[in-house]
């Protein structure tokens, strides 16, 4: 998944990296409960973005964002980041890095398991969350601050798919917090019906028009999505369309990758894009 887009900027340096989120005060950073939607959308695309980058430049580029407090976690290619700041707490999975055995693997092995609640779960995501999660929950309970602080999970791709399902974990775990809400960006479908019908996560999945990854695992195969799709048209506008509509923009957004000489399916599940493109809707929505 992605290759493109993770090869570009994990060769990039933090002050490479366009960043529109940044606070007015940069000690205090954002208050993400009191954002709206949009610019919240805005500021978790951008960390799930960072988080391709090497940890010392994931580390500078959240300092910009108002995070002060960065942990990188990594267990045998699983890999996500803490960002902390006074009121808030997010946790961003990193998504599948080209030349990481273990993102492929998890990627291909479509088999199900058997999630910790009810239904099932695709193994491979299942098995990153597996060999991170213990730090996370290491890290949530380590220190009492960190159990008023609001949480958040994000991430891109393969770290999308980690995301709502460690959200659902730590939902349902023993520890006393909660997600506050979930936004994923070009996602994978995760799990079977009874499974993501049973933790109940404010979730926010954001598809861009012909993004293959989202369409992946097949339904056939019994997998579903989750959460309230956050649906982005042909121009990168986000719009609900009933099914005859999003055939037509569908065929509308190949047609332009087309005339681009890009292959839309694949250059729709840039992370660049989707930064990109809510930061205009974040724009059009202060127009108004």
């Amino acid at each position: 998944m992605d290759v493109e887009a993770q090869t570009t900027i994990a060769e990039k340096q933090a002050f490479q990296i366009t960043l529109r989120s940044v606070p007015r005060d940069t000690e205090s950073g954002h208050d993400i409960g009191v954002m709206p939607l949009l610019e919240r959308a805005l500021l978790l695309a951008e960390l799930s973005m960072i988080a391709y980058l090497p940890p010392k430049e994931t580390e500078k580029a959240a300092l910009r964002l108002g995070f002060t407090e960065t942990t990188f976690y990594n267990n045998d290619g699983s890999q996500a980041y803490s960002f902390a700041n006074e009121q808030d707490i997010v946790i961003a999975f990193r998504g599948t890095e080209p030349n990481e055995w273990n993102d492929i693997k998890a990627d291909i092995d479509a088999t199900k398991a058997l999630a910790e609640t009810v239904g099932h779960v695709h193994r491979g995501f299942k098995k990153e969350v597996d060999d991170v999660w213990p730090m996370l929950e290491k890290m949530l309970i380590s220190h009492k601050q960190n159990l008023v602080k609001k949480l958040w999970f994000t991430g891109h791709s393969l770290g999308g798919a980690m995301a709502s399902i460690c959200a659902g974990r730590c939902l349902l775990s023993h520890i006393d917090t909660q997600p506050e809400q979930v936004h994923t960006f070009g996602s994978p479908r995760v799990g079977t019906k009874r499974y993501i019908n049973h933790a109940k996560i404010d979730y926010f999945r954001w598809v861009n028009n012909n993004d293959i990854v989202t369409r992946t695992p097949p339904a056939w195969l019994g997998y579903r999505h989750s959460g309230k799709e956050m649906y982005l048209n042909a121009q990168g506008k986000l719009t609900e369309l009933n099914k005859v509509q999003r055939k037509a923009d569908l065929w509308k957004g190949f047609v332009l990758g087309l005339k681009n000489r890009e292959l839309d399916h694949f250059s729709d599940h840039l992370i660049d894009r989707y930064v990109d493109y809510i930061y205009k809707e974040v724009g059009s929505s202060s127009a108004e």
